[in-house]
């Protein structure tokens, strides 16, 4: 009893009732780690509907893109909408978009720094420090001293490095270590785009072969590089960079296809309201369900409506190792893996 009583008045003393009042968390635990950056900034007049950030985003649900409804003054935005629960502030997102201005901004783009170069180079070399693991192989083999660790961050000095790409060469960190071409970045992105559209406009045109594959099933193609060659070298002329561009886009690429056998649609119109973009419509007067490609986000949310698994939903993912051929590979999405392909046979 004694015990008890002992208890009941420990817990009524005041410096515990105002420690409990007052509890906080640790600073290091509330306060942003020094190595984030912010959380994003959407500038939704800028998006151009693509999808980057949403695919390349690590944590799940932390962005999405939505559309406002269209108006009399025309059309309604499509634009990334960020949830702050979710995001881990990791940058992914403004890295990847495309649209300049950005329409994601948040905080230090640590890829591309606007830094004076003395020595003429295509390139420029940085440290991702998001990637980097600190094992200090690349500042023993720097030769001339360009590389060093600053405030617990390995940093490479613009004003004596020569370019030389030993450091790259000994990073055992695939991308911690970039070599960056600092010229005609919107060449780069044409350059980029002129691929993508390439390689699925391929895939697109294997409608037979898409509606064939077999659960599980793979397919595999060689793209000849030859039919874009020339229209490539129009948007940078030099050889080298131009192939180094492509094979690092190709080799890091993932197209998602969409295929819709209109043959085999019920009609049944429960895609429509679903669409986030509304690419989808019914068409009354020919009697059809109707998806506008150049507007569709290829985010599969019609693909799981579908209760009757007309629609598919295919990852492609490609690579280039001899300068000639793309490889590109096929495989069906395992999302509703158990129901994919029964109702459409």
């Amino acid at each position: 009893m004694s015990s008890l009583m002992w208890y009941i008045f420990d817990f009524a003393r005041k410096a515990w009732a105002d420690a409990f009042a007052n509890a906080k968390n640790e600073p290091e635990i509330s306060e942003k780690p020094e190595r984030f950056r912010d959380f994003p900034k959407v500038n939704k007049q800028y998006c151009i509907g693509c999808g980057a950030c949403v695919a390349s985003c690590p944590s799940p649900s932390a962005i999405k893109l939505i559309r406002d409804e269209d108006s009399e003054s025309g059309e309604g935005f499509t634009y990334p909408v960020i949830k702050l629960g979710a995001c881990i502030r990791c940058g992914f997102c403004a890295e990847v978009c495309p649209t300049d201005p950005k329409t994601l901004e948040c905080g230090e783009n640590h890829l591309i720094r606007p830094e004076f170069n003395i020595v003429p180079s295509k390139r420029q070399y940085l440290v991702d420090d998001y990637l980097c693991i600190k094992c200090k192989k690349c500042l023993k083999q720097c030769p001339v001293d360009a590389i060093s660790e600053i405030d617990g961050k390995v940093v490479v000095d613009q004003l004596k490095c020569i370019s030389c790409g030993d450091c790259v060469e000994v990073c055992p960190v695939n991308g911690a270590m970039k070599a960056v071409f600092v010229d005609n970045l919107q060449d780069q992105k044409d350059l980029i785009l002129l691929c993508v559209e390439y390689l699925e406009d391929f895939i697109n045109s294997k409608e037979e072969d898409l509606r064939s594959l077999e659960k599980n099933g793979l397919l595999q193609y060689d793209v000849p590089l030859s039919n874009i060659w020339d229209k490539a070298l129009k948007i940078i002329p030099d050889e080298e960079i131009a192939l180094e561009i492509i094979t690092n886009a190709v080799n890091r690429l993932k197209v998602r296809i969409i295929d819709w056998d209109k043959s085999k649609c019920k009609k049944c119109q429960l895609c429509i309201p679903d669409c986030p973009t509304e690419c989808i419509s019914f068409d009354e007067k020919e009697d059809t369900i109707v998806r506008e490609k150049d507007r569709c986000l290829r985010c599969s949310i019609c693909y799981q409506t579908c209760p009757f698994s007309v629609i598919k939903y295919f990852i492609s993912k490609f690579s280039l190792d001899d300068g000639e051929n793309i490889h590109v590979t096929v495989k069906a999405s395992n999302l509703n893996e158990d129901i994919f392909m029964e109702g459409a046979s």
